[in-house]
């Protein structure tokens, strides 16, 4: 590695640094910030997750499972179960509950999809945000 690397990059602190904010952040939206005492930051990206959440939840988006096929169909299905299994505990609950989505073909339905993957997106966000923090990357 070239030392300009080394300046730009410092090596990583201890995996027990970092690593429960990380599964804290994927479990709980925001709660790797409140585990570092980031409340206001931690606040605001719990309740961009949440009510993303919510609200495909409302629409009645489809929640994807793997499956394959063609290579689109593999990305699409892979990439959302992805996305879907971004949101932590509030994946977890909707599996838990057996919610099921509506079997109607309709915007709505297709509009709260893509609400539900992008909840999944915003925590993955949160996480990156909340792993830089933890390894002195950002402030």
């Amino acid at each position: 590695m070239s030392e300009q690397t080394e300046i730009l990059y410092p090596p990583l602190p201890p995996l027990s640094k970092w690593l429960p904010v990380l599964l804290l952040a994927w479990l709980i939206p925001g709660g790797g910030h409140f585990y570092q005492k980031r409340m206001w930051r931690g606040f605001i990206l719990a309740s961009c997750v949440v009510v993303s959440f919510a609200i495909g939840l409302m629409m009645r988006g489809y929640m994807f499972q793997p499956a394959g096929g063609d290579l689109l169909t593999t990305v699409i299905y892979y990439g959302g179960f992805v996305s879907n299994l971004a949101t932590g505990i509030l994946f977890l609950m909707t599996k838990w509950f057996g919610y099921e989505s509506a079997d109607i073909a309709g915007h709505i339905v297709d509009y709260g999809t893509k609400f539900l993957v992008a909840a999944g997106l915003f925590n993955i966000l949160a996480m990156v945000d909340a792993w830089e923090i933890a390894v002195g990357r950002k402030d």
